[in-house]
């Protein structure tokens, strides 16, 4: 077939980012020099959740699992020699995501770009954050006014750039089910679409304009024929609800846009290997249908469960990408799976289901209502708490992890601690150094009077984005910017789903959860106490919770009183509870890898205020050499993804209650 009748390729990408704007600028240049279509940038959780690298939560954080970007200068430097006005540019970003665009907005004006020709994507979809992702920094109605005026403003002044992606990506990853991943993200781009149709900022001959900038990001996992047709009833409903709720006429305004980010989640540390597999086959789902096909998509590596990919790593999945599109025929052809009566009935079934659920939590007020109400939450834990038991019980497979366990020596990981990239644990200090010259060298005058322009705009109904661009130019800081908008808005704590989740492991006589609940009993009246308590914490800007939950969830169920306060907590504030709360046991929870810094600080604050018997165990993406040195530092036990058994991990915890309280082991087989 002549090359010129192939369809066009999709956007590819590589999530990426790291420890400093400038190292991160050599990594783009890089992969853009080996054929990487478009950028998306991994910014880090200070940058995501509005703190400077000074900020006491952001210490061990910095440039971790993104680049670190506090201030103009920052921006400027992490694209320079990159000509913005050619590129198509995604930036995972979503409470601060005003912020980032005005400085992204301001360094392509210094390049002299046209912001007419500006291309890309800031995702900035608040909801899923209150339910997975946990960047979220104000509550759900000031978010949601955030996301608004940014949608009227790009819609007017940089008409190519799609200011939300609607992010059902870290659903699938909190739990959710294919029903639910469709209906959470659709009703959230209802509650964006009626806030901007309602904040009368946008002409009603204009809203088409909106709707066709409005994009979605979603996860495809390994079940690749159900993934698919998630996709066709995505693009389904998405046309039906533009069409009859807002009156889009134009088919073009009423299309489904999508970029893909494949399945994190269902990476295992064991066997590590099977990772490329599932990658290709996840990747398949959103690139075989033409009539579905996603207009970007970047792909994890195959490591991703052990730690931070290095550059090799990154370039092996965008060769996989490039092989698929230039080597094979699958551009050559229409949609391959149109009529086949097996994908329309899947189809249809997950259409009836989707909007089934969607009238559901219109009933309930929306998505906003859902949120605080807590529903959405609660349906997410139970449903992840649900999947780990079929995975546990062996009624859902995963080769390496519960079946298939045996394995050869694997040479990608014989050097486990050369595997996955490292971060300078200097760097911290050069990027806070940086900022604090930054702040003594811009115009103090101009940049506090741009601040007390945004807070007025912000406690007024002014659109906020001219004055937060003004911010940008005025050389105001990450965390300077989002302490204004707190001081106007506050802040939010999303509620956790872990008290109102139904059990999902059956204590039935002779189960390991029964032989546990016997194990947490006896050792509590060994102890004199009425019941074994448990704080579960997530110290630092870590927002990843669902692990932290399902072990919330299952202590609970096996008979513990658990503590768990949701995420962002200082060790200070993990030490305070403990003592508070009189606890047995103190499990952290980090994923982020800033555990080397923040376990070791519970545990002298433990010990400072005189508990140091408290026994604390870590989980977490944790390589072999931290481990050993946390366990040295005086951690009882370190768990990490290749320990998939929740229940045996909680009657490892009762053994260390146990153990810390000088109390003979129980002879029970959990």
């Amino acid at each position: 077939m002549n090359e010129r009748q192939k369809d066009r390729p999709w956007l590819m990408r590589t999530y990426a980012g790291h420890s400093t704007a400038e190292a991160s600028n050599e990594l783009y240049r890089r992969n853009l020099a080996k054929g990487q279509t478009g950028l998306s940038v991994a910014f880090d959780l200070p940058t995501q959740t509005g703190y400077d690298p000074d900020h006491i939560l952001a210490r061990g954080e910095v440039g971790r699992v993104g680049v670190p970007v506090s201030h103009l200068g920052d921006m400027r430097r992490l694209f320079q020699d990159i000509p913005l006005e050619q590129m198509n540019t995604s930036m995972t970003i979503n409470a601060t995501a005003m912020w980032l665009l005005a400085l992204y907005q301001v360094v392509a004006e210094e390049q002299g770009a046209d912001p007419d020709k500006l291309q890309g994507t800031t995702q900035n979809d608040i909801v899923k954050e209150y339910l997975s992702r946990g960047t979220h920094v104000f509550p759900p109605v000031p978010s949601l006014r955030l996301t608004t005026d940014m949608i009227t403003y790009t819609v007017n002044r940089i008409p190519k750039w799609n200011p939300i992606n609607i992010c059902s990506y870290h659903l699938q990853e909190a739990g959710a089910t294919p029903v639910q991943e469709i209906a959470y993200a659709m009703s959230t781009a209802i509650a964006v679409l009626d806030a901007v149709r309602d904040s009368g900022q946008v002409p009603e001959e204009k809203f088409g304009d909106v709707v066709a900038r409005i994009s979605f990001f979603v996860n495809a996992g390994v079940r690749f024929i159900e993934e698919m047709c998630k996709m066709r009833a995505f693009a389904r409903i998405w046309d039906r609800v533009t069409r009859e709720r807002y009156g889009i006429t134009n088919a073009k305004q009423r299309r489904f846009r999508y970029g893909v980010q494949v399945n994190s989640l269902g990476l295992t540390e064991a066997q590590p290997e099977n990772n490329v597999q599932r990658i290709v086959l996840e990747m398949l789902a959103v690139t075989l249908s033409k009539d579905a096909r996603a207009r970007a998509v970047q792909l994890p590596a195959w490591n991703e469960a052990l730690g931070l990919p290095r550059p090799w790593d990154q370039q092996w999945s965008l060769r996989i990408q490039q092989v698929l599109a230039h080597e094979s025929d699958l551009l050559e052809y229409e949609d391959i799976f149109a009529g086949s009566h097996v994908i329309e009935a899947k189809v249809d079934s997950l259409v009836e289901e989707s909007l089934a659920e969607i009238d559901r939590i219109q009933q309930m007020g929306g998505a906003m209502a859902a949120v605080e109400s807590g529903y959405l939450k609660s349906e997410l834990v139970s449903s992840h708490a649900a999947r780990r038991a079929r995975i546990e019980g062996g009624e859902e497979k995963i080769v390496g992890v519960n079946i298939y366990e045996t394995t050869e020596p694997n040479p990608l990981t014989a050097d486990l601690d050369g595997a996955i990239m490292t971060v300078d644990p200097e760097n911290e200090a050069r990027v806070v150094a940086a900022l604090h010259e930054w702040r003594d060298n811009r115009d103090e005058t101009r940049a506090s009077e741009a601040l007390a322009a945004l807070k007025k705009a912000a406690a007024g109904t002014e659109n906020m984005m001219e004055a937060t661009v003004e911010c940008a130019r005025a050389g105001v800081t990450t965390g300077e910017w989002s302490w204004a908008l707190r001081d106007v808005f506050g802040e939010f704590r999303a509620p956790t789903g872990v008290s109102s989740a139904p059990v999902a492991v059956t204590a039935e006589p002779g189960s390991t959860l029964a032989l546990v609940r016997e194990k947490v009993t006896r050792t509590a009246t060994d102890l004199g106490v009425g019941r074994l308590r448990l704080l579960v914490g997530k110290p630092g800007l870590d927002g990843h919770s669902n692990g932290a939950e399902q072990i919330a969830v299952r202590a609970r169920d096996a008979g513990f009183e658990v503590v768990y306060q949701g995420i962002r907590l200082t060790p200070e504030q993990i030490t305070d509870a403990a003592i508070a709360e009189d606890v047995h046991c103190v499990g952290l929870s980090i994923l982020s890898g800033s555990h080397a810094e923040l376990v070791p600080d519970v545990l002298h604050r433990l010990r400072e205020a005189g508990a140091p018997d408290i026994p604390v165990i870590a989980g977490g993406i944790i390589p072999p050499a931290d481990a050993a040195a946390l366990i040295e530092a005086g951690v009882a036990a370190v768990f990490t993804p290749k320990d998939f058994g929740i229940t045996e991990i909680i009657g490892r915890i009762v053994d260390e209650i146990r153990k810390a309280n000088k109390l003979d082991p129980l002879e029970v087989p959990a």
